[in-house]
């Protein structure tokens, strides 16, 4: 893959909307969190024939990553899940799956199933370096000033981001002793504030800016990407984002292109309007949930936590990074970070060594 050239301060800013944008994918938190449709409660039948699945699938003998909605019927809620598919992509862009039980299986068996519902709603995709396939958000006691290091690896709130792929789940194992709330806001809200508060500020935002890999660098690229921060692209408006990574990446890589002060102040404004009360929302996870947020649409964070002191009791995440066969048009530019923009196979980090694997270890 070649390697883009960052673009001039003073370049001409890439297309934007021609006003303020509407549409269900344009939501405020104050008036979702009172609506229940986002929230969905799997019912007893629907949990049986998850049970039954996850039972056939370990007798198969089959792997994690033949986990396929072939090799995984699911033939009761398959067409809900395809109902789920479109409010992401053509909706709200997220959902909250309820009533899994994870308490009484071991975590093959949770795992197992979470796997056979995200196959229903994409491919999975590589989250970071060593492949993960499944990935694992706990807190490992890393320290994240080490330029490595990324903060779904320690208790740290994080800041509203995107990540690198369309969709993201997340399957809730175990609950934090405190704190660890899920938050989300739409993208699409936090534009139409920009561009009615600071319209200046907003058209910055439609150029390429550098943002840190973290030390995940695929083979000829930059330790670093650059890609504008909302892409209006064949009538839609896509967000990829993570201030604490555009920061980082003024911090760590002076090789890539300084921001101006302006555009640091159109980052500002964009991270004070996403803990707008008002536009961004908070949801508190049970053991058992799955949540599944459309990456091009909502951005997401959560706060800090406390931990339990007991090992067996501390707060686990499995994640899911999907890319479904059927999505939005991406312009060029993702493909510095997605690798391909072709529906169904784009998204994912791969490095020189990566080798794609399931695994149960959260290490």
């Amino acid at each position: 893959m070649s390697q883009a050239m960052p673009m001039a301060a003073n370049a001409a800013p890439l297309p934007m909307p021609p006003g303020p944008l509407g549409g269900p994918a344009a939501w405020y938190g104050r008036d979702m969190a009172g609506h229940g449709d986002w929230c969905i409660t799997f019912t007893a039948a629907e949990l049986a024939e998850l049970d039954a699945a996850i039972a056939r699938h370990q007798a198969s003998g089959r792997q994690m990553g033949e986990i396929t909605p072939e090799h995984f019927p699911l033939p009761l809620l398959a067409p809900r899940l395809a109902g789920v598919l479109r409010d992401l992509q053509d909706g709200r862009g997220f959902v909250l799956l309820r009533g899994f039980d994870v308490a009484g299986r071991s975590i093959e068996e949770a795992a197992i199933g979470y796997l056979g519902i995200g196959a229903h709603l994409g491919s999975f995709r590589s989250q970071n370096a060593k492949g993960h396939l499944l990935g694992h958000v706990k807190d490992l006691g890393f320290d994240i000033n080490d330029p490595k290091v990324r903060y779904y690896q320690t208790n740290r709130q994080l800041d509203y981001h995107t990540d690198s792929c369309d969709i993201v789940g997340l399957l809730c194992l175990k609950t934090a002793k405190a704190g660890g709330a899920s938050r989300i806001c739409s993208s699409t809200t936090i534009y139409n504030a920009l561009l009615a508060r600071r319209p200046d500020l907003a058209r910055l935002l439609f150029q390429p800016m550098p943002t840190d890999r973290r030390g995940e660098v695929p083979p000829g690229m930059h330790p670093w990407f650059e890609i504008p921060v909302f892409n209006w692209y064949e009538g839609q408006l896509s967000c990829i984002y993570s201030g604490q990574y555009l920061r980082s990446c003024q911090d760590n890589h002076p090789g890539a292109r300084r921001l101006s002060a302006a555009e640091m102040a159109a980052i500002d404004m964009m991270d004070a309007l996403t803990n707008d009360p008002a536009i961004s929302m908070s949801m508190e996870f049970r053991p058992g949930d799955m949540q599944f947020v459309h990456n091009h649409t909502c951005l997401h964070s959560r706060t800090d936590f406390e931990d339990w002191e007991e090992p067996a009791r501390q707060r686990h995440l499995l994640r899911l990074w999907l890319a479904p066969r059927r999505a939005r048009a991406l312009p060029p530019a993702y493909a510095e970070r997605y690798g391909s923009i072709e529906p169904g196979d784009r998204g994912g980090i791969v490095v020189t060594d990566t080798v794609l694997r399931f695994t149960l270890d959260a290490a």
